[in-house]
């Protein structure tokens, strides 16, 4: 297969978790026989410094030729004053709108080898294997939104969470043709007792599944439930289909079920072009170039990139596999252990993902 792969390191960790990431699909596509061409353009804080804009027209123009996309992160302390005319996540949400990628799928999955790393019991995380989707160009993120000065001289902001029949229609059908093929069980999480936004996913929600999925079980939970439920009983939770705003912050919460955002990847879509695919962990500036950071969850965007985007599932599968070989073997970057433990740093961690991928390790 010949394939254009867009780069988007993006900030902090960004670069160095790309770098890494770089490396295994260039070992995939010799192992395999496949020509990937790597082009890597500006996201983000950079982009800001170098033109002014967080999403530059070059590379809207080269993520759209491409066939799929592998974002680093963007943002840190540099870029973070609440007044500045732009601010690096504003590059994160328009190339989402601009590649038409309304979902966003986050799979949530302990490690044998990583449930004493979870802060959580090992009897209450074993096992979990959850596939979040999260509605990703509506809601609260884009609707309409700003800042007025009241005549007593108070400020009043307001963001409007604003959703269309056809944008919750979408993501739960989608959702609920990958339960089908799992564990045929699908949760839609809102806040339907306090927000007409989630009234609508409600009654939308409800209609799909009885029409047309009742072979599915299907169970409704308040937002304020489910995040209490991911940290007691996670394991009782297959396929997950949600609003942005929710999704955003259930998937971080999960994040600690597998012990760091350093594992987690996740793939962004849309019905048609170029994927997106990204750790969840954002840019850690805090050991940006330290070397330490967990290359782990970008490995696995890209498997999760050429399973989704290239139709490639031997190749991401091979790669899952070597990830769970070094985690056999013991190997740990600093997020996986307690402080003062010895690790090993984000170069080596991939070096040893790729010895794994060659079957010398």
């Amino acid at each position: 297969m010949n394939a254009n792969i867009v780069l988007l390191p993006g900030d902090g960790i960004g670069p160095e978790v790309i770098r890494a990431a770089h490396r295994v699909l260039v070992a995939i596509g010799e192992k395999f026989g496949h020509a990937f061409q790597f082009n890597e353009q500006m996201i983000g804080g950079i982009a800001i410094d170098l033109f002014g804009d967080p999403l530059p027209e070059a590379t809207v123009a080269a993520c759209k030729a491409s066939d799929a996309v592998l974002l680093g992160a963007v943002g840190g302390p540099k870029w973070d004053d609440p007044n500045a005319k732009t601010r690096p996540e504003a590059g994160l949400l328009r190339i989402r709108k601009e590649l038409g990628l309304f979902a966003n799928l986050r799979p949530i999955v302990t490690f044998p080898e990583l449930l004493d790393s979870s802060p959580l019991k090992r009897s209450i995380i074993e096992g979990t294997d959850i596939l979040f989707f999260r509605e990703l160009t509506g809601g609260l993120y884009f609707g309409p939104s700003g800042c007025e000065t009241l005549p007593d001289g108070q400020q009043r902001a307001y963001s409007t969470a604003v959703y269309t029949t056809s944008e919750v229609d979408r993501i739960v059908r989608m959702a609920a043709n990958a339960a089908r093929g799992r564990r045929k069980k699908l949760t839609m999480v809102d806040k339907a007792n306090v927000l007409e936004a989630s009234r609508l996913w409600r009654r939308v929600s409800a209609k799909i599944m009885q029409e047309e999925f009742p072979d599915l079980e299907y169970e409704v939970v308040l937002v304020d439930s489910m995040a209490m439920h991911l940290l007691s009983r996670p394991t009782s939770f297959d396929v997950v289909v949600t609003s942005n705003m929710f999704g955003d912050i259930l998937t971080d919460e999960a994040s600690m079920l597998p012990g760091s955002l350093g594992m987690l990847p996740s793939a962004s879509i849309g019905s048609d072009g170029p994927g997106l695919y990204e750790p969840i962990h954002g840019s850690a500036p805090d050991i940006a170039g330290k070397g330490i950071a967990n290359p782990l969850a970008t490995i696995l965007a890209a498997a999760m990139l050429l399973r989704h985007s290239l139709h490639l599932n031997a190749e991401a599968e091979c790669i899952e596999r070597a990830v769970r070989k070094v985690l056999a073997q013991g190997h740990r970057t600093a997020d996986l252990v307690p402080r003062g433990t010895p690790s090993i740093g984000t170069d080596a961690m991939t070096d040893r993902v790729l010895d794994a991928l060659h079957g010398s390790a």
